[in-house]
């Protein structure tokens, strides 16, 4: 499985990638997700994949050396979107060379696709691409992608990332994110590819590995957990059958008149009687014990 995540700030874009590729319990394997495409000073472009290994590696290959009727590739577009269009075109391409073949061994034609990054004077952008070839761009009222596994980092990028949200507090909750999918999923693993790129650079700039060594990554996992459970032990516990006047931390009035929703005992049943034991004071059961 995969997991792959982008953010589109103001300042620039963040990727985070993880490197685990599995096709059974016994078939582990550590396969990079991240490629980049870079003219220094020109263009700048960042793709990730998720899904069957074999067709984004083709996708990947295809897309380097395809050049269109018109003579356009991802080395000569004039712009990100376009940029966009020419993967969607390559996507399909090894949809018409592969998917009948696959589909003639039970295997469905998967693959997920996040293209970002720069071209020229125009402004960072972030697409996320189908099987299909379609795509979808993120704007600020969607400043993320994610790609595989999501479901397990998703929580903490709602909560945090905004497009002012600076880079470094971007691929910090990135990395948070990614911990909470490694912690969730053995299908994502180590090793992971981070690439943070600043607006305007047009040059890869922050680039890094990261495996079970990396001292913050180490403590990112560490102080994270450590810290959660502090702020769960800090919240108080819920109030049931409160009273009326009762303002704070109300689970359940006293007033309350919900009831859970019974199943009714099929007729010829036989339905056991509960019994109902009366309860013992603290003093009663001392008195038993001194007899």
């Amino acid at each position: 499985m995969t997991y792959c995540v982008a953010m589109r700030l103001d300042a620039g874009l963040v990727f985070l990638s993880d490197s685990r590729t599995n096709a059974g319990v016994d078939q582990v394997g550590t396969f990079r997700k991240m490629s980049v495409f870079d003219v220094p000073g020109d263009r700048t472009m960042v793709m990730m994949t998720a899904g069957n290994l074999s067709i984004s590696q083709s996708i990947r290959q295809l897309v380097a050396d395809y050049v269109s009727a018109d003579g356009r590739s991802i080395w000569n577009v004039t712009s990100m979107f376009e940029a966009a269009r020419l993967l969607g075109d390559v996507v399909r391409r090894v949809h018409e060379r592969d998917a009948k073949a696959l589909a003639e061994f039970g295997i469905d034609f998967n693959v997920s696709i996040i293209l970002g990054g720069q071209i020229g004077a125009e402004r960072c952008r972030l697409f996320q691409i189908y099987s299909a070839g379609n795509f979808i761009e993120s704007h600020d009222e969607n400043t993320y992608f994610q790609i595989g596994e999501a479901k397990y980092g998703k929580p903490i990028i709602d909560r945090v990332i905004t497009p002012a949200t600076s880079l470094d507090d971007a691929a910090k909750c990135a990395l948070i994110s990614m911990d909470s999918t490694l912690r969730s999923n053995v299908s994502v693993g180590l090793p992971l590819d981070l690439l943070v790129y600043e607006q305007g650079a047009l040059a890869i700039t922050h680039f890094v590995t990261i495996d079970q060594r990396n001292q913050y990554f180490q403590m990112i996992r560490n102080t994270w957990g450590d810290q959660l459970k502090q702020v769960f032990e800090g919240l108080d516990k819920p109030v049931w059958d409160a009273a009326p006047d009762t303002r704070d931390n109300v689970l359940h009035a006293s007033t309350a008149t919900g009831k859970p929703m019974r199943v009714p005992a099929p007729a010829g049943v036989a339905v056991a009687t509960a019994l109902r034991v009366p309860l013992q004071t603290l003093a009663q059961q001392f008195s038993d014990g001194q007899q």
